[in-house]
C-alpha cells in the first residue's frame, strides 16, 4: 500500500533503531492518571513508516454506533502475544519498554495494535481503554508514532480540567499509565488541514484494549 509521506530532518535517514529510555518525561494529569513522552525514541521513522505501510496487512472495519454502521475513520492491523511483528525494532521496542516499565506495570506489554491515519479525515474520536482490565485497574498504554505529527489530545473523563496536548509523529514515544485510561479519554482529532499519513504502534499488556 503506498502513501506518499513527506520526510522531516527528524524522522530521515535509512538506519532504524531506539534511543535510551532514561530521558522520558512524566506529567502527573491528576487523579491518579500521567503522561510520558519521550520525542525521538526511535530513529529512522520515515524509513520504519515506508516498510509498515507496505508490509502490513491493514484492512478497514466497520462499527456499530447510534443504531447504524459506520466505516472507522482509520485503517488497523493488530498483533497478539504470539504474532511475529512486521518489524524487528517492534520487538525489541516492546520488551525495552516492559524492562523499562517492569516495577511499576507488574507485567510485560504483550500486544502491538497499529493503526494508519491516511490524512487529516481519519481520526480516533474521545475514549479510554476500557475495554477488558482497564476498565478497572490502573495500566498502561505505550504509542510509538512515525510519519506525519497529529495532536494527541486528553481530558479528564467527568469534565473539571483543561485538555493537554501532545503534538506526535517522527519516532516520538507517549505512555498513559495509572489511572489514565479509567478517569481521563484521550482522541487523535479530525483536521481540515493537508496533513500526510500517520501510523501509530500501541503495545498494551493483556486483556487491555
Amino acid at each position: 500500500m503506498a502513501f506518499h509521506l513527506q520526510g522531516s530532518l527528524f524522522g530521515g535517514g535509512d538506519e532504524i533503531g531506539l534511543g535510551p529510555l532514561g530521558a522520558l518525561h512524566r506529567t502527573p494529569l491528576g487523579r491518579g492518571a500521567w503522561l510520558d513522552v519521550l520525542p525521538g525514541w526511535l530513529t529512522g521513522a520515515d524509513a520504519l513508516f515506508e516498510v509498515l505501510a507496505r508490509e502490513v496487512p491493514w484492512h478497514a472495519e466497520q462499527r456499530r454506533m447510534y443504531e447504524r454502521v459506520v466505516d472507522v475513520p482509520r485503517l488497523l492491523c493488530f498483533y497478539g502475544a504470539d504474532d511475529p511483528l512486521p518489524h524487528p525494532v517492534l520487538a525489541t521496542a516492546r520488551s525495552a519498554l516492559s524492562g523499562h516499565y517492569a516495577d511499576e506495570l507488574g507485567e510485560p506489554f504483550r500486544t502491538a495494535g497499529l493503526c494508519l491515519y491516511r490524512d487529516g479525515r481519519d481520526s480516533v474520536a474521545w475514549h479510554g481503554d476500557r475495554n477488558g482490565r482497564g476498565a478497572s485497574e490502573d495500566t498502561m498504554v505505550a504509542i510509538v508514532s512515525v510519519g506525519e505529527p497529529r495532536p494527541l489530545l486528553l481530558r479528564p473523563r467527568l469534565g473539571g480540567g483543561p485538555t493537554v496536548r501532545r503534538t506526535l509523529g517522527h519516532g516520538d514515544l507517549v505512555v498513559m499509565g495509572g489511572s489514565c485510561q479509567r478517569t481521563w479519554e484521550h482522541a487523535i482529532p479530525k483536521t481540515s488541514k493537508s496533513v500526510g499519513p500517520r501510523i501509530s504502534i500501541q503495545f498494551r499488556p493483556r486483556d487491555v484494549s
